[in-house]
């Protein structure tokens, strides 16, 4: 997994992170790319992943500065560069928003659009309904999936963490295979923020919606499609586009959510709900072990870019 992993070029330079100080002492790795005068683009990824994983290396940064956009990106605590703590206490969905509201408040940046996926969607749209003037605009991808993490038994990924214990939920054993095929990810760091993230949270709730324009992107083949859609009909300025073949694992490459993310930053798309992807849009198709995730599905996430 790794050979592989370092013969797939970055689509965009990485840059060195700059470190963000959380308010209990957490570093949290931070990342730039574009013109300094250009609209803020603050992108945040899922659970197991990293700013590198879920937004360089499938080619969201390169579209979106090509846009005319400046990239924000951060490691979530727990996650790439960041701090990486193995005490539950240390995780939650306040943490998780303080930690953006931190590295907002670093860079001087009042306003944002937001593009968030999994567990980052799930924080941002936390962060659109508590703090709102800090958001203008934002796209969510497979939420809500960001109590994502009460389908994983962190017993038996615990027990593999600590002593190569077979994991047999298969939920929890794609979830430990996506954090080891990640460079740099501490898989008990992973566990503590899963068992975590259950104290106090809870799933989005849609009669509270971001009164923001929010634009809602769930693959077709993911378990949770209409929950992501039925938050988009909650949301008073809502809209939904469906992503041809794909999974909750495997969506973050789709052109069809790229496409339809920066046209909808850039004021291009319109706030209609879409109930499919726009016909002609490229697509991968489907993998044949769908939800399994194996060598040839680490690969389709980047096969799209």
């Amino acid at each position: 997994m790794a050979g592989m992993d370092a013969a797939i070029p970055a689509l965009t330079e990485m840059p060195s992170p700059r470190y963000v100080m959380s308010a209990e002492g957490r570093r949290i790795a931070t990342y730039l790319w574009g013109a300094e005068d250009a609209p803020t683009v603050l992108c945040v990824h899922g659970f197991v992943s990293s700013c590198r994983d879920n937004w360089v290396n499938t080619g969201w940064v390169r579209d979106l500065t090509r846009a005319g956009l400046r990239v924000l990106g951060l490691d979530q605590r727990g996650h790439g560069a960041s701090d990486k703590p193995h005490e539950a206490s240390a995780y939650g969905m306040d943490a998780l928003v303080a930690d953006v509201v931190t590295v907002l408040d670093t860079y001087l940046i009042d306003t944002v659009h937001y593009v968030g996926y999994s567990l980052g969607a799930r924080v941002g749209w936390q962060v659109a309904v508590q703090v709102p003037d800090r958001v203008d605009r934002a796209v969510l991808g497979g939420i809500p999936d960001g109590r994502p993490l009460a389908r994983m038994q962190v017993e038996q990924a615990r027990a593999y963490a600590e002593g190569g214990a077979r994991v047999e939920e298969p939920v929890t054993r794609n979830y430990v295979t996506l954090a080891e095929r990640v460079p740099g990810n501490d898989l008990l760091a992973l566990v503590a923020l899963a068992e975590g993230m259950r104290h106090g949270d809870a799933d989005p709730d849609p009669a509270h919606p971001p009164r923001q324009p929010v634009l809602f992107a769930t693959g077709s083949d993911d378990a949770i499609l209409a929950q992501s859609r039925a938050l988009a009909d909650a949301t008073p300025h809502g809209s939904f586009v469906e992503l041809p073949d794909r999974h909750h694992f495997n969506a973050p490459a789709s052109r069809v959510f790229r496409r339809a993310a920066v046209e909808f930053l850039t004021g291009t798309r319109d706030s209609e709900t879409d109930r499919a992807a726009p016909p002609g849009f490229p697509v991968m198709p489907a993998s044949p072990a769908d939800h399994v995730i194996t060598e040839e599905s680490v690969k389709e996430r980047r096969d799209d870019a």
